[in-house]
């Protein structure tokens, strides 16, 4: 199958071979894909090279043989967003979820959106932590790990003065008191940051209520991720820790 002018972001690249790259790509019309790009590494194709890196957004051509496609040919489509400290972390996080989550050669229209929208929200400094809740609640929605954040899992509307444990099948459980589930309580959000989540306010929550919903998202991710954490956690320092602080919502620690 040949592919031509796919528009793509690229998610991540290594070296492979004496000249080559592996890629994975996020295409629009045919879902996350891995690439060989040949030859790419000599001195006079740095421009390519360049253009191979991640988050950068690329129009390419491709036979696929396979599992994997041979590039022929790809273009850089605009210049990619300079991040570093935090926002540089955010964007691993968010490639690796991808890479992890999202099966090759699926299409999944709307994560070439999603993850258009969430670069540019990093390349803008929106708030950081705001920023990758709602990756990952739109990422869940997408794949059909999604539920409804208003409702919990029997119909009820939301209280926003309560507590609530995301259950990953069937969505918002009410922490009816301060000793139920042991530990749970660490675990858990407050309805008023789900309700803003699910209604996706510009506006985020409180960062004590934001610190909670990471939390609570952090868990129902690793039960999709089977039990395997993320190397992107381990590079953060401690698994999930994307959290912020009252002075600026742009911290990860």
């Amino acid at each position: 199958m040949r592919l031509t002018a796919q528009p793509a972001y690229v998610l991540h690249a290594r070296p492979w071979r004496e000249t080559s790259l592996l890629l994975e790509v996020l295409s629009a019309d045919h879902g996350r894909l891995g690439l060989v790009a040949r030859g790419v590494q000599g001195p006079k194709r740095h421009v390519l090279r360049a253009a191979l890196q991640p988050l950068q957004h690329i129009r390419f051509d491709a036979v696929q043989r396979g599992e994997l496609a041979l590039l022929t040919h790809a273009e850089a489509i605009d210049v990619a967003p300079q991040l570093v400290d935090n926002a540089m972390l955010a964007s691993f996080y968010i490639n690796e979820l991808l890479l992890r989550l999202a099966p090759r050669q699926d299409p999944h229209t709307e994560l070439y959106a999603i993850y258009g929208q969430t670069r540019e929200r990093l390349r803008t400094q929106a708030p950081l932590a705001w920023t990758l809740r709602r990756f990952e609640r739109d990422l869940l929605e997408a794949l059909g790990f999604g539920f409804d954040l208003s409702h919990d899992g029997d119909g009820t509307p939301l209280d926003p003065a309560a507590r609530y444990h995301l259950d990953p099948e069937h969505g918002p459980r009410r922490l009816l008191s301060e000793r139920d589930g042991g530990g749970e309580r660490d675990r858990t959000a407050t309805g008023r940051a789900l309700l803003a989540l699910a209604a996706d306010t510009e506006t985020p929550p409180q960062v004590e209520e934001l610190a909670g919903l990471r939390r609570a998202m952090r868990a129902v991710i690793a039960h999709h991720l089977g039990g395997r954490g993320l190397k992107s956690w381990e590079l953060i320092g401690e698994i999930g820790r994307l959290v912020t602080r009252p002075q600026r919502d742009d911290n990860v620690s």
